[in-house]
């Protein structure tokens, strides 16, 4: 069987939890998923099965789309709220101006370092495996770009925007950077991928549609 699922990724599992969960699903052990959502996130999660798993590096290679809400003024060593809290600023001096401001120069191609805890990869060993043991590396920069950084509403010390990137481009680290321009730290607190490619969250499937469904092959985009 080949083809591919647009899932709705709940929180709290792994994008390999997801694709474990295909498997059972399809009885089958060809699958695939094109760009990782970590744990927490929620949303778009694109699902290769059979031969439609040569497509996974062209599919990673969209751009992306992502909801996100970060909270100022609170910085964390994952740079989202699942981590430690390493920084507190309890009396915030930011206007909603500043903050504007500040989002108009994350737009456009840029650098930018990835999180120690994330799954890049340094010399064969998961960024996320060191910080387990207490380590920090250096980590190379990488390109991204970040083609529409819209702000959807400002509560501070809430602030909700859409932004548009390129793969490989960490969420959080745009929410953590933002806060240090700002001078007060930052963390995210919500990540919702809107959209991967042409597969939007509208179209996507939770995974109990995909198990309470009779016929589940009906399901698949068709792989060409």
């Amino acid at each position: 069987m080949d083809g591919i699922l647009n899932i709705n990724k709940p929180a709290g599992i792994t994008s390999h939890d997801v694709v474990i969960e295909v498997r059972k699903r399809f009885k089958m052990r060809k699958v695939g998923h094109a760009g990782t959502l970590d744990p927490d996130a929620t949303g778009v999660l694109v699902i290769c099965l059979g031969k439609a798993t040569k497509m996974v590096r062209f599919l990673s290679n969209d751009e992306k789309e992502y909801e996100s809400v970060l909270i100022l003024g609170i910085s964390t060593h994952t740079q989202d709220s699942s981590g430690t809290i390493i920084k507190k600023v309890d009396n915030l001096k930011v206007t909603e101006e500043e903050i504007k401001e500040v989002t108009r120069r994350f737009e456009g191609e840029q650098e930018q370092i990835p999180p120690m805890v994330s799954a890049v990869r340094y010399h064969g060993k998961r960024l996320y495996e060191l910080a387990r043991q207490g380590k920090v590396v250096q980590r190379k920069p990488r390109k991204i770009n970040i083609f529409s950084f819209k702000i959807i509403e400002i509560k501070i010390p809430e602030v909700r925007f859409n932004i548009v990137c390129s793969k490989g481009t960490y969420i959080r680290t745009i929410c953590s950077d933002l806060g240090d321009v700002l001078g007060c730290g930052a963390h995210q607190a919500k990540l919702v991928r809107i959209r991967a490619g042409r597969f939007h969250i509208k179209d996507s499937l939770t995974i109990d549609e995909l198990w309470q469904a009779s016929q589940p092959e009906a399901l698949l985009w068709k792989y060409q």
